[in-house]
């Protein structure tokens, strides 16, 4: 059976993805900062004392990797954030200061939530992973979505875009734009 792990920062989709994914598998959420070289379970599984949706430390047996697919949606940040970043519990999911405010980030005009590391952990080639990541373009997902069921071997997601959001924070952007930039310029699903 095949187990796909949606990562994300928050705010990218990785929810309403896991929904449509449930039918073609299991499926966990995933908020890890840095996505471990050698593939591990999820929160308490298997005993472990790691709450929540972090990997926990206990690796997957090689043989059965070949059945997990690790995900990582991810969305302009100017949208993300301000739809899951008000909360301070969400900030200590995605291993976060949970005291930063989005006005500190406005104030400073600095990435003080990370996000930056936060791609570049999953969207980076690792020659150490034992494992693919694919990273997927939430912009794109609506209109490429068979694309992506292709990728993954499974039927029709039928996703819906849901968001009622049109304009971007223009401070976030301005703040974000090279990683703005970079996200733009990828495919829409990226495999590493």
């Amino acid at each position: 059976m095949k187990t796909f792990y949606i990562c994300s920062y928050g705010g990218c989709g990785s929810k309403m993805l896991q929904e449509s994914l449930n039918k073609y598998g299991r499926t966990q959420h995933v908020h890890s900062r840095k996505p471990p070289d050698k593939l591990e379970y999820i929160g308490d599984k298997l005993g472990s004392n790691n709450p929540g949706e972090l990997f926990n430390g206990i690796p997957i047996p090689n043989n059965d990797i070949k059945n997990f697919y690790v995900i990582y949606i991810y969305r302009n940040p100017s949208y993300s954030i301000p739809s899951r970043f008000l909360n301070p519990l969400h900030l200590e999911h995605i291993q976060t200061n949970k005291n930063i405010k989005i006005q500190d980030v406005l104030n400073t005009e600095k990435d003080l939530y990370g996000i930056n590391e936060f791609y570049n952990n999953y969207t980076e080639y690792n020659e150490n992973r034992n494992y693919k990541i694919y990273s997927v373009k939430y912009e794109e997902i609506f209109d490429k979505q068979d694309e992506l069921s292709e990728i993954l071997g499974i039927g029709k997601l039928n996703l819906v875009n849901k968001s009622n959001r049109k304009d971007s924070n223009k401070q976030l952007d301005k703040i974000y734009k090279d990683l703005i930039d970079k996200m733009n310029k990828n495919n829409f699903v990226v495999i590493n």
